[in-house]
């Protein structure tokens, strides 16, 4: 069997993906003395990596302009030139890019930097504007040329085609005018600013130390800068930073929270903060629910490494059930080979996941993952642990099922595609060669969440928070 290697030992399933995409990864810096921003900015994007692993990139104050550097691949390669020499600056911003708008190219990398009748600007955006289509409609017609397929980018035109007279409400108005998800940071002049949706579906954090003001996605990129304490931007917030101090300013009244419960449950690093809520402690909760849903039947408690790690533990937990590490994950594994055919794609997942043979060996095994979205991997990796000689298998998620696309970020395969759309989970437990397959309810879920009625659970039950004005959109949602 050939694999065709494109860079290195480095994995990427075509067409097959067994788990939502994640979106992108922000980080913004603005120090009060002169400092280091880039090598600043690579430490903390470094963290932000699981966000997204096709593009990186830095736009950076230097002088009198904006300097950017992007590129494909991850933050160690593209960025690690600035570990080198000293850059002085005193603001600057970065992004991990995963496209859930637009597709893996180059001239969709992000920072956008943009040289416009209101200033000089670079933008990084995580989220996904679902509007687009009618906004590119506009524009176009008024003889815009785009240089990208990215929805971030039409954000900057808007400002420049304003009709008012200055940045902040050419901002404001733009913002205003969108629709979806959005948490963005933006260089203007010698200003750092940062914004967040009204429905605050993707978290972003404000930090403060030592004359640094810092945003980020996650917390953890503010762990790596020493920044204890912080505080989540608003939603409908806009912060301005400067050499006078912070401002901020609601632009828009917050009418109802629908934040990501995504975020929880698979995108966020354990160790981070998103929503006010420690994800780990959150993922161990879920899976406890999901433990106490049922008569737990089983020897031991195998995660799927590493996302179903937490759960597992909560659900050992809950249950009494020995936990055990039954799967080992190759981490130098990633994100090059391409991979269509199937024989292909079970030896990728052999690459990655290793059984521990003596550990499950004749075990009746409950097997803890996030989500279920093709069932493809999964009937790999259940074939993987017969041979390995498990004498059951129990696949237990701790999300619910997921049936409906997604147009605030995520990227969610189309209704057809979601293996829950056309089997029961009896079914399931058939295709994949499971003895059992259950879903943490939408119920236990909320019941998992403080203040459940804050967040977006579309996805699973249909219920979006607004209806989407692009009739793209309108039709996915409707097939």
């Amino acid at each position: 069997m050939t694999l065709r290697l494109i860079k290195c030992l480095d994995i990427k399933v075509i067409g097959e993906n067994e788990k939502p995409g994640h979106q992108c990864g922000i980080l913004a810096i603005f120090s009060e003395q002169t400092a280091n921003i880039p090598e600043k900015l690579f430490y903390g994007l470094f963290t932000l990596q699981h966000r997204g692993q096709e593009s990186a990139g830095i736009a950076y104050r230097k002088g009198d302009t904006i300097v950017t550097y992007k590129d494909l691949g991850m933050v160690s390669t593209v960025l690690v030139r600035y570990l080198y020499q000293e850059r002085p600056s005193n603001l600057g911003i970065g992004h991990v890019r995963y496209s859930t708008h637009g597709g893996n190219r180059l001239e969709n990398a992000q920072p956008i930097s943009v040289s416009c009748n209101k200033g000089e600007i670079a933008l990084a955006h995580n989220g996904n504007i679902s509007n687009t289509s009618l906004l590119k409609e506009e524009l176009f017609s008024e003889g815009a040329i785009f240089q990208s397929t990215s929805d971030s980018e039409l954000i900057l035109h808007l400002i420049s085609r304003s009709h008012q007279n200055n940045f902040r409400d050419a901002l404001i108005e733009t913002l205003l005018r969108i629709q979806g998800a959005f948490a963005m940071v933006m260089i203007h002049n010698n200003d750092l600013l940062a914004m967040r949706d009204p429905y605050g579906f993707r978290p972003l954090y404000l930090g403060k130390k030592d004359g640094l003001t810092v945003f980020a996605s996650e917390t953890c990129a503010l762990d790596i800068l020493q920044i204890p304490e912080y505080r989540t931007v608003n939603p409908g917030e806009l912060i301005t930073v400067n050499e006078r101090g912070l401002g901020t300013e609601i632009f828009a009244e917050n009418k109802k929270t629908s934040q990501c419960v995504f975020e929880l449950i698979y995108f966020s690093k354990p160790d981070s903060q998103v929503f006010n809520q420690t994800v780990h402690i959150m993922r161990k909760k879920m899976g406890a629910a999901l433990a106490n849903s049922e008569d737990c039947s089983g020897d031991i408690v195998v995660p799927l490494p590493d996302s179903g790690n937490s759960a597992a533990l909560g659900y050992a937990e809950a249950s009494g059930i020995p936990f055990e590490l039954g799967l080992t994950r190759n981490h130098y594994s990633g994100r090059s080979f391409i991979l269509p055919s199937k024989a292909e794609r079970e030896l990728a997942v052999r690459i990655k996941l290793l059984p521990v043979k003596e550990t499950i060996r004749g075990k009746r095994i409950i097997l803890i993952d996030d989500s279920l979205v093709r069932g493809t991997t999964s009937r790999i990796i259940v074939k993987l642990l017969r041979e390995a000689g498990a004498k059951e298998i129990h696949l237990r998620l701790s999300s619910p099922e997921i049936k409906y696309p997604c147009f605030f970020g995520i990227d969610i395969p189309t209704k057809e595609e979601l293996i829950s759309n056309r089997m029961t989970p009896a079914e399931i437990a058939e295709y994949i060669g499971a003895d059992s397959v259950r879903f943490l309810s939408i119920e236990k879920l909320k019941s998992s969440l403080p203040d459940f009625e804050n967040y977006c659970f579309a996805c699973f039950n249909g219920d979006y928070p607004f209806k989407p004005l692009d009739q793209d959109y309108r039709s996915r949602i409707n097939q």
